[in-house]
């Protein structure tokens, strides 16, 4: 999982540890820590954000010739870890458990564009929520896309939830709270909203999905983006942001083999954690982010390398 990203770090880490460099060398570790991570599909305002504080440690220390590659290695470590733990964590079933007896159920809103596996992953949070005893009922709020609402009760009938539905055309707002006022009546813990997810850039789409959020005031709003789109999952994640709020992210097809660019981009740019990742089209491929592992794989090849 993340492999691009992983060798990425490892090498440009390696290389920079190995060389003797300069102070007057900088510019040019920085070009080529700039390529690697361009190459990992990093958005260009991350990279720039990582190499700025870089250098504004170089400024405020005094490194010796043959010790800047070190000092950048570790720099370059210390910033992503940092945006890691600037984003915190969710444990999602906690905060879900600790609603229970509160009258309201917890809601979810899922948003994000169509391709990307979002209704799949709604349902397997579905799946893994109902495998921890937490009752759930899905809102069919995408009213859009012609077979969405068939789609999604495939999901609710394999998985035996209670979809709340209306017609296609329908406003998605009034769908999603039906269901919270039917999960109220009847006691279920959790509503998870799928919403429609045509490009992020339509206007209507994000009013509508601004909505649904004003309306049904989600306790989290978790954004759903494909490991291997590249820098198109950050741009995504920086406009559902922008329009609607992102509290944290799961990102599909992670056993591709990429994504570490846009787990990075992501939880730099909204300030919200990784919560799961996708790893196959089974209900129970969900698979908990561990930031602190994710870190440390980044670096662990050049750490080995360098120890050996």
């Amino acid at each position: 999982m993340f492999e691009s990203l992983r060798t990425t770090f490892s090498g440009v880490a390696r290389k920079i540890t190995e060389k003797e460099i300069g102070a007057d060398d900088v510019d040019g570790v920085m070009a080529e820590l700039d390529i690697a991570l361009l190459e990992a599909d990093v958005a260009v305002d991350v990279i720039d954000s990582i190499k700025s504080e870089i250098r504004a440690a170089l400024a405020g220390s005094s490194v010796k010739r043959g010790e800047v590659g070190p000092f950048v290695r570790t720099g370059l470590i210390r910033a992503v870890s940092d945006a890691f733990e600037a984003a915190g964590t969710v444990d999602l079933i906690g905060r879900i458990e600790s609603k229970r007896g509160s009258g309201s159920p917890f809601v979810i809103v899922f948003v994000g564009i169509n391709g990307t596996g979002k209704t799949t992953t709604l349902a397997k949070v579905a799946h893994m929520l109902s495998a921890a005893k937490i009752s759930v009922a899905v809102a069919a709020s995408d009213t859009f896309r012609a077979g969405a609402i068939e789609q999604l009760r495939a999901h609710t009938d394999a998985l035996g939830v209670k979809i709340v539905a209306q017609n296609y055309g329908s406003d998605p707002a009034a769908v999603a709270r039906d269901a919270v006022l039917y999960s109220r009546s009847h006691g279920v813990d959790c509503v998870l909203v799928d919403t429609a997810g045509r490009m992020q850039t339509n206007r209507n789409l994000m009013d509508q999905i601004s909505k649904i959020t004003s309306v049904v005031k989600p306790d989290i709003t978790i954004f759903v983006g494909d490991s291997l789109a590249g820098n198109d999952t950050t741009s995504q994640a920086r406009e559902f942001d922008q329009k609607v709020g992102v509290d944290a992210a799961i990102l599909t097809k992670a056993d591709g083999g990429g994504g570490g660019g846009a787990a990075l981009s992501i939880v730099k740019i909204t300030s919200a954690p990784i919560l799961y990742t996708g790893t196959g089209q089974s209900y129970g491929d969900l698979v908990r982010f561990d930031a602190g592992a994710f870190v440390e794989s980044m670096f662990a090849t050049a750490a080995q390398e360098q120890g050996a």
